[in-house]
Formats: structure tokens, sequence, C-alpha cells
């Protein structure tokens, strides 16, 4: 295991804006989005906000699978894991952005937001010419 690769990619999934998310369809196929990036830890979880009636939440409540994408000029991360949608008040307040009222007027109670909490099984780099594959447990 490379930990200056590793470390490195860890700062690129931390400093994006945005990050792209695949889900699986209804009819089975992979569908990418673009999703602002809240918060990482490491590259093992990662959090970001959506609203409940999206599409996104609809095919992550029939199937967890999930891919988050980063990347940063030349450089590559890919996470594969699972989504979980969380409601926590808590967490929801943690996260909460300023510019969020513009999707969610009611705020951090609009009961359209949530927060959608992925956890990394397998991850897939490619950072400054160097590929590197890591397994979670």
């Amino acid at each position: 295991m490379n930990v200056e690769l590793i470390t490195k990619a860890e700062a690129i999934a931390r400093n994006a804006e945005v990050a792209s998310i695949a889900n699986v369809d209804d009819k089975g196929y992979p569908r990418v989005s673009t999703i602002s990036n809240l918060k990482t830890n490491g590259l093992r979880k990662v959090w970001f906000a959506t609203g409940l009636g999206s599409s996104k939440v609809k095919f992550f409540r029939k199937d967890s699978k999930a891919s988050v994408c980063y990347r940063d000029g030349g450089n590559n991360v890919t996470l594969v894991g699972d989504v979980e949608i969380i409601t926590s008040p808590e967490l929801k307040e943690q996260l909460w952005q300023d510019w969020f009222i513009d999707h969610f007027p009611g705020g951090v109670q609009d009961p359209n937001y949530c927060i959608l909490q992925f956890t990394t099984k397998e991850v897939f780099l490619w950072v400054d010419n160097q590929y590197e594959e890591l397994l979670f447990q």
C-alpha cells in the first residue's frame, strides 16, 4: 500500500467541490450524476445532501450499491460501496450549508432534506500516474 498515494487521494476527495455518484436504476443500468461534496472521512466514508424525493433516493432505496468518483487534473479517485439514506436531525444540522436554502426552503428541518452516507468497500486510484487498488473490510 502506497501511503503517499493514498494521502494525496484523500486530499483530492476532501478538497473536491463536486463528485460524480453512480447508482443502479430500476432497469439495472448505471446512472451517473454530479453532486456537491460535503464531507469525507478519508476514503472510507463520504456524505452528500439531496432531496428525499430525488431519483437518487428512489434508486438507493431499492439498491444501495453506488460508486463515487473524484477528478483533479489527471488524477482519479473512484470509490465503490453502499449508500445509506440518513434523516437524523443531528447529522442534517451538522452538515447543513447556507446555500442549501435554495434547494430546501424549509431550512434544516425541511422534510425533503436528507443525507446520503456512502461507505466505501473498494478504492481504485490513478494518482500521479500510479495505479492502486484497496479493499476495505
